[in-house]
């Protein structure tokens, strides 16, 4: 039952090229950024990557990015990476972008075993109607388009079928966690790394702080240990090594004399 490795790499090292894989986090907000740096020097290619963004250039997923190992990715905001832009413009990137709250309840119901569900979230729009552009030609043109989707009424109101996601593997990260995989997650980190973490036939966690099993109290725990089969424990410098996003400042106000 102890789920514990020291090593990341060796967490990692069963990712297959072409896997999927859903990963926890929000911008670079409780991302599992040791587990993509492990991934990254693991050389799996051609991953089909579900998260809510694709990082930022030079952190996080952009790294993955940046070396081309992304195929695909399912997201529902990219635009803090030019590099990503550029790829998908390019052709070079296959794109699903989905609705936020979509997106979270289609990994909600991946790991809870529902094939899909209907939302009225995209109806009206080409969400429903299909035509997005997945992916451009060389040339600029759509080779690959969004489908047309099932559209059915629910008491007077029209709603749109939306396929749950699961996936070869899960990558998240997690404030506290006990050897058996109970974890807690910190504040916003919470959003998407339950979500991810349930989502994947293989979940692997990186933990800031591993404590015995027992000390968790079962109130507090956010995912039960059933949905994880590697627990990763950082060290100080991993747990300390957290990326902004964006820094804004705020220019300083002259205080000197009038005139």
């Amino acid at each position: 039952m102890d789920k514990v490795v020291a090593d990341p790499m060796h967490a990692i090292g069963t990712v297959a090229h072409g896997a999927s894989v859903a990963v926890g986090g929000f911008g670079l907000c409780g991302i599992p950024s040791v587990l993509i740096d492990a991934l990254l020097e693991h050389g799996a290619s051609d991953l089909r990557i579900v998260s809510n963004n694709c990082g930022v250039d030079g952190a996080g997923l952009g790294l993955l990015l940046e070396a081309g190992r992304i195929a695909r990715i399912t997201a529902s905001y990219v635009g803090e990476n030019k590099e990503f832009a550029r790829q998908y413009l390019a052709g070079e990137l296959e794109v699903e972008l989905t609705p936020q709250g979509t997106l979270a309840e289609r990994l909600r119901a991946g790991g809870a075993g529902i094939g899909a569900f209907y939302t009225p979230t995209g109806v009206g729009t080409q969400i429903a109607e299909g035509g997005l552009p997945w992916r451009y030609g060389a040339d600029g043109s759509v080779t690959t388009a969004s489908p047309v989707k099932e559209v059915r009424v629910f008491a007077g109101r029209e709603m749109v079928l939306e396929e749950a996601i699961t996936t070869d593997v899960a990558l998240v990260r997690a404030a506290r966690a006990d050897r058996h995989g109970n974890a807690v997650f910190h504040a916003a980190a919470r959003n998407f790394n339950p979500l991810a973490a349930q989502a994947g036939r293989v979940t692997i966690l990186e933990a800031e702080e591993i404590v015995d099993v027992g000390e968790l109290d079962p109130d507090e725990i956010h995912l039960p240990g059933i949905y994880v089969q590697q627990v990763v424990a950082l060290d100080a410098h991993q747990v300390r090594a957290k990326g902004i996003e964006r820094i804004t400042i705020r220019r300083g106000v002259d205080h000197g004399a009038h005139a």
